[in-house]
């Protein structure tokens, strides 16, 4: 991770260093300025030259002197190529939808202008400049979740186009309400023109800037409820007495999955000194005989949300690869003679990202049934060896307590199975057949996203029962005491909910959970 200095000192775009942690700074507003390297900026000028070089020599190269998708055989005069670059801005930006959230199209930028740093797509390096501009400014276009097929950023990035250029199109001023997008620029105290020259449009919009942002704000999301789950699966273990042997750290070696080690290990840190989770402690709750072994769904949590978290280990690596590569097309290359060449290709191709989010998408879902599995246990007598049924206050059966609230979490998991079908097997030939492969990731990240607000919900139900459980619990216990670090979160979370007596309105109480997990409130400490 960056430091807090080195984001104060902000970004510098070279096309090849931009890290995950900085993307992740972007995204959250905290980079400070970003800039464009001199170095990358020589480079893009050699570029664009040798590029308009290319094309009086008469190569016939696509976005540039010739139309694009099924029109790509209609050439382009030299007093048309500009004129095109405008038009094409205003015919893509078609998309719709529920718009980006800022610092989604804030990171877009950034990207896009990193990519556009590594000189092979023969843009002047003004209009880096000019991108990196409005994100300094704190200016954010207003971009569309739906249009796209993952097939490059069509739809949303011209969008940004609009607004980039100053000929049309909304945008926000320091996240402030959506506005036309000239009067933004002239708030921010930015020209209110940017005219764009031949073949920097496609650049712009031929790429996966948008998706790649979308999929770290994903990633980035995931991590904080996958460090939450550890939390509530702590809470779990100490109101239902769990047997701790199931996190014993040479069964989990046995395995040879690092990332389940770790995830034992912590859990292990989590409920360390537990006096609830043994023998003495289950029999204050009467319990006569050993506990032998829990469910699967405590045994084998380590193991399953282990896959996870090797799962966004490999999503860190696709990011920062994806960041800083040449993701467009056409791209321009120097041949040993010094002249320069297009060549085209499908670098804006989405495939590896939508399979990866796909991938996650069905983890993400995974977990959440186990969530509710937990819940499940916690809220029937014979599943939690004791707790009341419904984790009702006295007296059970006048009260109703918590089974309503567990069922809120029911009601989403079918919905989430749904979505977690992989949109990225759903291609479909569009375009005349000139894109007759479509990747469909922005389809499959919006299908993520979507689940991670139910899995949000989800979690936030097992923290409401769990929490409910430890305060039932703790009467009989005596002078035993729960682990340090779960008491803690417990009494976090007490800060805003408070325990269940006699039954009242629960809503509140759901969406106060809700809102402290999807904040990420409710880490353990340590993370």
């Amino acid at each position: 991770m960056s430091t807090g200095a080195e984001q104060a000192a902000g970004i510098r775009l070279d096309g090849d260093h931009l890290t995950l942690a900085q993307m992740k700074a972007v995204l959250h507003g905290n980079a400070g300025a970003v800039h464009l390297a001199p170095t990358a900026a020589a480079r893009m000028r050699t570029a664009r030259a040798g590029a308009l070089a290319a094309l009086e020599r008469g190569q016939r190269v696509y976005g540039w002197n010739q139309a694009l998708g099924p029109l790509k055989d209609h050439p382009l005069t030299d007093d048309e190529q500009v004129d095109f670059q405008r038009r094409v801005l205003r015919s893509h930006a078609a998309g719709i939808g529920e718009e980006l959230s800022p610092g989604i199209a804030r990171l877009a930028l950034v990207l896009r202008a990193n990519a556009m740093a590594r000189a092979r797509m023969g843009v002047r390096p003004e209009m880096v400049e000019r991108m990196l501009a409005l994100v300094n400014a704190g200016v954010t276009p207003v971009m569309p979740s739906i249009g796209s097929l993952g097939t490059g950023d069509l739809q949303p990035m011209a969008a940004a186009g609009l607004v980039l250029t100053g000929d049309a199109g909304t945008a926000r001023f320091r996240e402030g309400p959506a506005r036309d997008a000239r009067e933004v620029l002239r708030q921010a105290g930015l020209p209110l023109e940017f005219p764009l020259e031949a073949g920097e449009t496609l650049p712009l919009i031929s790429g996966s800037g948008v998706l790649t942002a979308r999929y770290t704000a994903s990633v980035d999301r995931s991590e904080r409820f996958l460090d939450q789950f550890r939390g509530a699966f702590g809470l779990f273990l100490e109101a239902t007495r769990a047997e701790a042997s199931s996190l014993d750290e040479r069964t989990h070696a046995e395995r040879r999955i690092p990332a389940e080690e770790h995830e034992a290990a912590r859990l292990r840190e989590l409920t360390d000194g537990s006096e609830w989770m043994t023998e003495p402690g289950r029999a204050r709750f009467g319990e006569t005989s050993p506990r032998v072994q829990d469910a699967v769904s405590v045994r084998a949590a380590p193991h399953i949300v282990a896959t996870v978290r090797q799962t966004l280990e490999e999503a860190a690596t696709i990011i920062t690869r994806e960041a800083n590569a040449s993701t467009s097309n056409p791209l321009l290359f120097e041949r040993p003679d010094h002249t320069w060449e297009f060549l085209m290709g499908g670098n804006w191709d989405g495939a590896q990202i939508g399979h990866a989010i796909d991938t996650l998408n069905a983890q993400i879902s995974d977990v959440s049934v186990l969530s509710h599995e937990l819940s499940g246990r916690l809220i029937a007598s014979k599943w939690s060896y004791g707790l009341p049924d419904n984790l009702a206050g006295p007296p059970v059966g006048l009260n109703s307590g918590m089974v309503q609230v567990q069922t809120v979490g029911a009601a989403l998991i079918p919905e989430m199975q749904a979505r977690a079908m992989p949109a990225g097997v759903l291609s479909r030939p569009e375009k005349f057949g000139q894109e007759d492969h479509n990747t469909m990731a922005m389809a499959s990240v919006r299908n993520l996203d979507d689940n991670l607000h139910r899995a949000e919900i989800v979690l936030a139900v097992q923290f409401l029962l769990a929490a409910q459980g430890i305060d039932l619990v703790r009467p009989a216990m005596g002078e035993l005491s729960p682990a340090k670090a779960t008491d803690e979160l417990h009494r976090r979370f007490r800060e805003r909910v408070p325990v269940l007596g006699d039954d009242r309105w629960m809503t509140p109480d759901v969406d106060a959970a809700v809102d402290m997990v999807a904040r990420g409130a409710l880490r353990p400490e340590g993370g």
